[in-house]
């Protein structure tokens, strides 16, 4: 069970399905100020593959997999600078609050979400977690 401090204070959770998990290209766990991991969760949502990373788009009977982690507002800042918010209608990817649960509470998160006009023909990954589309990438 997540540990009741990490909801504490002025820490926030997000919750990262694609190169910001544990392993990926932009592991969050490498970057600064350190993340503290909270569990392992699902969302509805499709997953999509656009090449070096994917792209969810929330909602309907489709699951997608991730790693939520508490974090504090500097990392925040952090992420929105590597997913190139601007809050503009045509970033690449728009914030969004969604609230997952975590060995078995209930956790509000931060989500990076694709901008469903970026997605222009991205093959959809069907088991819904990044990290084991990479696996079979890398496998052959």
């Amino acid at each position: 069970m997540p540990d009741a401090s990490l909801f504490a204070g002025a820490l926030r959770c997000v919750f990262v399905y694609g190169t910001l998990r544990q392993g990926g290209a932009n592991d969050i766990t490498r970057l600064r100020p350190a993340p503290r991991f909270v569990g392992m969760a699902r969302t509805a949502g499709t997953l999509y593959h656009l090449g070096a990373y994917p792209g969810l788009v929330l909602g309907g009977a489709a699951v997608t997999v991730g790693e939520v982690y508490a974090i504090e507002p500097a990392l925040e800042q952090r992420l929105d600078g590597i997913e190139e918010i601007a809050g503009a209608p045509d970033d690449e990817y728009f914030k969004r609050e969604v609230t997952l649960e975590v060995d078995g509470r209930t956790v509000d998160c931060l989500v990076y979400e694709i901008n469903p006009a970026r997605l222009r023909g991205a093959p959809r990954i069907a088991c819904g977690d990044w990290m084991v589309e990479m696996g079979r990438a890398i496998q052959g």
